[in-house]
Parts: C-alpha cells; sequence; structure tokens
C-alpha cells in the first residue's frame, strides 16, 4: 500500500473517530492529515478533489442527519472529512500555483 493511500486511510479514520471522541486538538490533526494528503494529489485527481471539499463544506455533509439514530454521527463523520478535504485542497492549490511559478516542477 502507497503512502497516499495510508495517509487517506488514517484521515478517514480520524474522521470517524474524532465524530464520537473530541478534544482540544482535533481540529490542528483533521487540518494536518488534510495537508498531508492533499501533497499527494495528482493533477487528474485535483478537480474532484475541489469539487469534494466544496460539496462538504457547502452544507453536503449535513443532509445525513435527518437519518434517524445515525444522522447525527454521520453529519459529524463528514464534516470532519470535509475539513480534511479542505485542508487537502489548499495544498492542492498552494501546489498548483507553486508549478506555475517554477520552471520545471510537475504534478506527476
Amino acid at each position: 500500500m502507497s503512502l497516499d493511500k495510508i495517509l487517506y486511510a488514517v484521515a478517514a479514520l480520524a474522521a470517524i473517530i474524532f465524530a464520537f471522541v473530541t478534544f482540544e486538538f482535533t481540529g490542528l490533526i483533521l487540518v494536518i492529515l488534510g495537508l498531508a494528503c492533499g501533497f499527494f494529489v495528482k493533477g487528474d485527481h485535483r478537480r474532484g478533489l475541489l469539487i469534494a471539499a466544496i460539496l462538504l463544506m457547502a452544507g453536503g455533509a449535513g443532509a445525513l442527519g435527518a437519518i434517524p439514530a445515525v444522522g447525527d454521527y454521520l453529519t459529524a463523520i463528514f464534516t470532519n472529512y470535509g475539513a480534511v478535504l479542505g485542508a487537502a485542497s489548499l495544498m492542492v492549490i498552494v501546489m498548483a500555483t507553486a508549478e506555475r511559478l517554477i520552471p520545471g516542477m510537475s504534478s506527476d
């Protein structure tokens, strides 16, 4: 298993765990995992990541809140994962900007 897949698995697991258990540095951990995940996103997957982050952060995670008994937990999980994808999107934007400015840097 490659490092990028391990990071995404850890980020997804953290989003699930932090839906049930929170502490002072929950957000920081999710952001750091998101930034690390965003570093490994290849050029052809960037658009999908940005769209998923926008959807989850714009309220898509809250759509599951109406499901009885588990809706609140699903909302918390996808809200946390939206934070991960938001940070990953920020890294993608920074890397895309750097690729345009630095000659020879590519997204491969």
